[in-house]
């Protein structure tokens, strides 16, 4: 038995993410001092009003659909790594206000979540191109 391919990989990597951004958008949803109350890794949210997290979540949800749709529907995919390289900044943007904040143990979160959306430009740009 062989192992997966490099397109199988970066679908189930995709998908994951997509995924991750889906599930991040309840901060659009559920108030912020909800999402605080939960612990440590969700007192940023009280650093931004209601209006910035509404448009964070809408940022992800554009993402997620970036992430699957163009490939899914075959319009214009080379709409995916472009989102991919997005996201990867989105997660860095994370990292950072993680590390501004001192939150040294949940910064490894947005830094894999980074590398993953790394992997999946890469492998898009380069050796497995969608369409």
């Amino acid at each position: 038995m062989t192992g997966m391919s490099l397109d199988t990989w970066l679908w189930v990597v995709t998908i994951l993410l997509a995924t991750v951004l889906l599930i991040s958008t309840a901060k659009m949803v559920v108030p912020r001092e909800r999402i605080a109350a939960v612990g440590h890794a969700g007192e940023w949210v009280m650093d931004f009003s209601p209006r910035a997290l509404r448009g964070i979540g809408s940022l992800e949800i554009l993402a997620a659909a970036g992430l699957i749709l163009p490939a899914v529907l075959g319009i214009a995919p080379m709409l995916v790594p472009v989102t991919a390289t997005c996201v990867a900044l989105l997660f860095a943007c994370a990292a950072a206000m993680r590390l501004r904040r001192g939150e040294r143990a949940t910064i490894i979160t947005d830094l894999v979540y980074m590398a993953l959306a790394i992997f999946v430009a890469w492998g898009r740009f380069g050796p497995v191109p969608l369409g």
